[in-house]
């Protein structure tokens, strides 16, 4: 599953979405997504396809891992120069005209598109980190109104978001199912690690999704996704979980946890995207960001032991 994929914005009419566009391997952009009967799949993981019917998606939460990325580059790498730094004010600006719809989420799920806790997540990162940007450079850019939309999601994802009965922060708006995905809400500083709805989350979490240190996306049985089939657990999400009990305090739980989870890479040390129910690797592998919450994960972990 290519749940997260380069996209990028093209040239627009004023007020036009931007382009959201995915490639294949050898470049092509049309992506029209067909079923391979003939063949089996790994370890009869099928149905095999061939294209992806997520290339039709809308996924607002790109462009909060774009602005954190740029973000971190600008800050740590090259200074932004002009030219990017004017078409990246012209995409926020879109993105407050635009965040407060629904979509098909993270996951590229296909059971209809809705006001997912990730995506409003993700959007208020990328007017956060453009308002960092901005001010750290005395760059151009509509701080007033960028201030404006950045406290409105804000306030929405913890009115709306959080579920009272549940003690927890939920998938969508209008539901109680967990979703790992809200795993970075603090990794992306939305909210204190120690704050208690969010310890409270991260408790509702550890008993649903959590199977020794291996973590589920969701319940499909409670959330269906448009999927047949069943799935593995998600080595990012356990990744995300073990970064969250380290930022949270509960830093040898996820040492051990962290332990545990090195048991299941390959001879190289390596992950695929999801983990089996008897230990196997299913899904793309190696995956680059499962690998990267490997580091991050690891950072945080010898931070909290000094």
């Amino acid at each position: 599953m290519g749940w997260l994929t380069d996209r990028f914005r093209e040239p627009r009419e004023a007020g036009a979405a931007p382009l959201q566009i995915m490639y294949g391997i050898d470049g092509r952009s049309e992506l029209r997504e067909e079923v391979l009967p003939h063949l089996e799949g790994y370890r009869g993981s099928g149905p095999v396809r061939i294209g992806n019917g997520a290339a039709g998606q809308l996924q607002l939460d790109i462009y909060g891992e774009l602005m954190d990325s740029i973000y971190l580059y600008n800050k740590y790498g090259t200074p932004i120069y002009h030219d990017a730094w004017m078409d990246l004010t012209e995409i926020v600006d879109w993105l407050c005209e635009n965040w407060d719809q629904p979509d098909e989420g993270v996951w590229e799920t296909r059971g209809g598109r809705q006001n997912f806790v990730y995506s409003r997540l993700m959007s208020w990162v990328a007017v956060e980190r453009a308002i960092r940007i901005a001010r750290q450079r005395g760059l151009p850019g509509d701080l007033v109104r960028w201030l404006g939309v950045r406290d409105a999601i804000y306030h929405q994802v913890m009115e709306r978001g959080w579920n009272e009965g549940r003690r927890a922060f939920v998938q969508h708006y209008e539901t109680d199912v967990l979703d790992a995905s809200v795993l970075l809400m603090p990794l992306v500083k939305f909210i204190s690690p120690t704050d208690p709805r969010w310890t409270s989350t991260l408790d509702a979490i550890s008993r649903e999704l959590v199977s020794d240190s291996l973590v589920y996306r969701y319940k499909v049985e409670a959330s269906p996704d448009g999927l047949a089939g069943d799935e593995g657990t998600f080595s990012i999400c356990s990744f995300w979980y073990v970064e969250a009990l380290a930022r949270a305090g509960r830093v040898h739980e996820a040492q051990l946890l962290f332990e545990k989870m090195l048991t299941y890479a390959n001879h190289l040390g390596l992950y695929s995207e999801e983990i089996g129910p008897t230990g196997e690797q299913l899904g793309n592998f190696p995956q680059a960001f499962t690998h990267l919450a490997l580091i991050s994960a690891a950072f945080n972990i010898d931070r909290q032991l000094g």
